[in-house]
């Protein structure tokens, strides 16, 4: 475990395990994976007090440009699980988001990142975060440095 890593302020969000997410061998289907890491990042940014949806009116839009996954352990349908969130780093223009899958005992199972900036909706020029949305800069700041 990385110094400081323990100061990183997680929020976990359960996760409803459905039966059509998951494959012909009974275990999540790997593409659902990146939809709990949303559903996970969304709660996050929701617990700094911030909304997406205050960002889409001003036109703002905020893509994956990277993604990685690591699968370690198998969720089954009807098993609890979890999706834990940070952000892991931010530099004001990119932000990287992590996110730990956990089994009801607490294993992680599946682990991965994805990379985001915010861009214009119409033009994809991408805006600095720092600059577009200061409050969410100064929040984003503070949670890399575990404030």
């Amino acid at each position: 475990m990385d110094e400081g890593e323990n100061d990183l302020e997680k929020v976990r969000t359960p996760i409803e395990v459905r039966y059509q997410e998951t494959d012909q061998m009974g275990v999540v289907y790997h593409a659902n994976y990146l939809i709990w890491f949303e559903i996970g990042r969304t709660k996050l940014i929701e617990h700094l007090g911030f909304k997406y949806a205050d960002m889409e009116s001003d036109n703002v839009v905020a893509p994956v440009i990277d993604a990685t996954m690591s699968f370690k352990k198998p969720i089954r349908y009807g098993e609890p699980a979890y999706v834990e969130t940070w952000i892991e780093q931010y530099n004001g223009i990119r932000t990287v988001y992590a996110y730990d899958v956990l089994n009801e005992a607490g294993d992680v199972a599946v682990s991965g990142t994805t990379e985001h900036v915010i861009v214009n909706k119409d033009t994809f020029r991408p805006l600095s975060l720092r600059k577009a949305y200061p409050d969410w800069h100064e929040a984003y700041a503070r949670q890399v440095k575990g404030e």
